[in-house]
């Protein structure tokens, strides 16, 4: 049983103050009161709103401002700004654990609601008395109180508050042990949260989902629904429900037997109810984390955590908590043989325990629902024996009329009976015309969809058919220039080789000096042209080689892929090459690789040789800084994979020289290249760009900053809910 999921119910506002797009603030954001206006029911509503505001980081504030709008709503004789009023300070108030000033005021709030007959008001204040019951460990009237508010929401048609309750319904349910009669309510909870975009609603139906399949040890769809549950606390901000999400991620690694992961969650919910200073989640944290360490078989740990819960829950009479606590020490004192503190501990867990699940409960809570269904099938009869009563008083009127014009329409009964026909020949035929007129237009409906799906599929192949035309066409030039240019550079190896013996020859003959020295000249300007050739025909053959491989689309399967394998063999593999070209070469490889990083669909050759294409291009930059930086200058090169919430991303940093401003927004075009001439093809980066966003779906970006780094980052979409399937499965 979870405390964090009933102090998500205080944040269920039941004012109903007409407010839109509210966020919650963070503690340094002070929403602004709007200027002092007259004293009027705008300027009511207006306290409220800035008492709604302040709710999450001042509850003193919100305090003061909601009996502003108290004292005024009472000055104007603003009935309805009363009762918001009321509700609002019994929610402050309730979050402020003083649960009788929270009671009276909700009561207060009934009473005036009754007086103006607004059963919308009735509900929402119910829903107040239940989660106050419900906060202090009481069952019984809370389960009552959200019955009686969910029939005077239906009958209001208060939709909003009608979720609500259902979710309550079901967290009492769940809290009472009633794991199999909590799921139903919940589920309904959750579609009508969804339904309605009411997120706290969605959130509370989220976790007790999780519970309720925790309670009934259905690992997997536990930590799915929790997984959502913080996903949603991360989008909306809310530190509370993330703290509550990362609590129960604890508690089921705890209870399968993961004590590491327990504590990593324990630890995370720690830290954030330490940093939000959150006083109302801190039993529940910490009682949580001493159940970790009790798994770990650290007593003392669990011992010191156990204890100091115990006192804040009894401080604050959460009788959950206190069953809980009780239950860790009599579980760690019996760990460390001390059987006369175990035995104290575990005789208060059980009279606590009877307290909230006991067979007493269970009766009281079961006569509840059955009297508010017996209450409801008694109001659907009495509904039901009314109507018919009026429709019989209106058939004895219909007869009396019908009797009394009897003899007129025996009269007209012919021209009646003409008219009649005609009329239903006519309406016969008009029925006709329009079924035609109705298939002729769907017929033309279909004609113009199948013209627009020929249309659409025609431009398709064309765009097809000439990408392929010219990936043909290019890969057609690329061999067309490749034999030529095999004939250069193999008849130019030759003639190097020629000239090196003509120099032999010629150096054993006896010349003159002038002459020698014009055919020395001679040869070792031929030789140098030589070279020349030989070496800008070794960088046409390896752009000819790049245009293939550009113009040869990936036929790889995309199978389920380690990325953090995939990276760490990627940089040692770079390493090992660019050592093996550069002797002398060294530099610091660092890795930092998300442990939690879930498999991607991918082809494993293509990103590995992305990889290695990034990384080589790293560790060139490094070498180019280090001829002309200092001794001081250690290269370094990094690889970092990270998960968010919808994608996976690699990252490759230097510290090299970087990549000026001017030339970053070309780097991705083919055969443009930042390398001096006859070191790079420009055709890597192009290359790495496609199989990214192309055959991947990705993104391909950088980030550099000239003199002092270089990074590329590597984006892959992976959906939040792909994360989940996995993780249930």
């Amino acid at each position: 049983m979870k405390f964090f999921v009933i102090l998500l119910c205080m944040s269920l506002t039941v004012c109903y103050l007409p407010v839109a797009g509210q966020v919650p603030h963070a503690p340094n954001m002070r929403p602004a009161l709007p200027r002092p206006a007259r004293p009027d029911t705008a300027r009511v509503r207006q306290l409220l709103q800035a008492a709604q505001q302040w709710s999450s980081t001042d509850i003193p504030r919100a305090i003061r401002l909601s009996q502003q709008a108290l004292v005024l709503a009472r000055q104007l004789r603003d009935s309805a700004g009363e009762g918001q009023a009321l509700l609002r300070l019994s929610t402050l108030h309730r979050r402020h654990n003083d649960f009788a000033l929270a009671r009276r005021l909700a009561r207060q709030a009934q009473a005036l609601f009754v007086r103006l007959r607004d059963r919308q008001g009735q509900g929402r204040a119910w829903l107040q008395l239940s989660l106050i019951d419900m906060l202090q460990g009481n069952p019984v009237p809370a389960l009552a109180s959200a019955l009686k508010g969910l029939r005077l929401a239906e009958q209001a048609g208060d939709l909003q508050t009608k979720i609500r309750l259902q979710a309550t319904l079901g967290d009492i349910y769940y809290k009472m042990g009633s794991y199999d009669e909590a799921l139903p309510v919940l589920q309904i909870a959750l579609a009508g949260g969804l339904r309605t975009h009411d997120q706290q609603v969605t959130l509370l139906a989220l976790n007790g989902l999780g519970n309720s399949f925790q309670m009934l040890k259905k690992w997997p769809q536990a930590i799915y629904y929790y997984q959502r549950a913080l996903v949603l606390s991360r989008q909306l901000g809310d530190a509370i429900g993330e703290t509550g999400s990362e609590t129960s991620l604890a508690e089921v690694y705890g209870l399968q037997g993961n004590p590491a992961a327990a504590l990593a969650h324990g630890l995370r919910a720690q830290q954030l109810v330490r940093a939000t200073h959150d006083d109302y989640n801190l039993p529940a944290v910490e009682l949580m984390l001493a159940r970790a360490y009790l798994l770990a078989h650290q007593t003392d740990s669990a011992v010191a955590l156990a204890r100091h819960g115990l006192q804040l829950s009894q401080q604050a009479r959460s009788n959950e908590n206190i069953r809980n606590a009780s239950d860790i020490l009599a579980q760690a004192y019996a760990q460390r043989h001390d059987f006369a503190q175990a035995y104290y501990f575990r005789n208060l867990h059980l009279a606590y325990n009877d307290t909230l699940s006991g067979e007493d409960t269970r009766r009281r809570t079961s006569r509840l629902r059955y009297d508010y269904e017996l209450t409801s099938k008694q109001a659907q009869i009495d509904l039901l024996t009314k109507t018919r009563q009026l429709q019989a008083q209106k058939a004895a009127r219909q007869r009396l009329q019908l009797n009394g014009l009897l003899a007129g329409l025996a009269s007209v009964l012919l021209i009646a009976g003409l008219l009649w026909r005609n009329i239903y020949l006519k309406q016969r035929a008009n029925r006709h015309l329009n079924e035609m007129n109705t298939q002729i237009a769907a017929h033309r409906d279909q004609l113009n969809r199948t013209l627009t799906e020929l249309q659409d599929t025609q431009a398709q192949l064309v765009q097809r058919e000439k990408m392929a035309s010219l990936g043909e066409m290019t890969a057609g030039v690329a061999h067309e220039i490749q034999n030529p240019l095999n004939f250069v550079t193999n008849f130019s190896d030759l003639n190097v080789e020629l000239l090196a013996e003509l120099q032999e020859e010629l150096a054993g003959e006896h010349l003159s000096s002038s002459g020698g020295q014009n055919i020395q000249q001679l040869l070792d300007d031929l030789t140098l042209n030589q070279v020349k050739i030989q070496e800008h025909g070794a960088r046409a053959d390896r752009i000819v080689k790049r245009m293939l491989e550009h113009s040869h689309p990936s036929s790889g399967t995309r199978q389920a892929t380690d990325l953090n394998a995939l990276a760490g063999d990627s940089l040692r593999l770079a390493y090992h090459g660019w050592c093996a070209r550069n002797k002398d070469f060294s530099a610091t490889l660092t890795t930092d690789l998300d442990p939690q990083l879930q498999p991607v669909p991918a082809v494993a050759q293509d990103l590995s040789r992305v990889l290695m294409n990034l990384l080589t291009n790293a560790f060139y930059a490094v070498t180019e800084k280090g001829k002309h930086a200092d001794a001081a200058y250690r290269p370094e090169v990094q690889v970092q994979t990270r998960q968010t919430d919808h994608a996976v991303e690699i990252r490759v940093r230097d510290n090299g020289a970087g990549i000026p401003l001017a030339v970053r927004e070309k780097i991705f075009q083919p055969f443009f290249t930042t390398k001096p001439t006859g070191e790079g093809t420009g055709l890597g980066l192009s290359l790495s760009y496609d199989v990214i966003t192309k055959g991947h779906g990705g993104v391909l970006s950088v980030e550099s900053q000239e003199g002092e780094y270089c990074q590329f980052t590597i984006s892959l979409p992976v959906t939040v809910e792909k994360v989940m399937e996995d993780v249930a499965t």
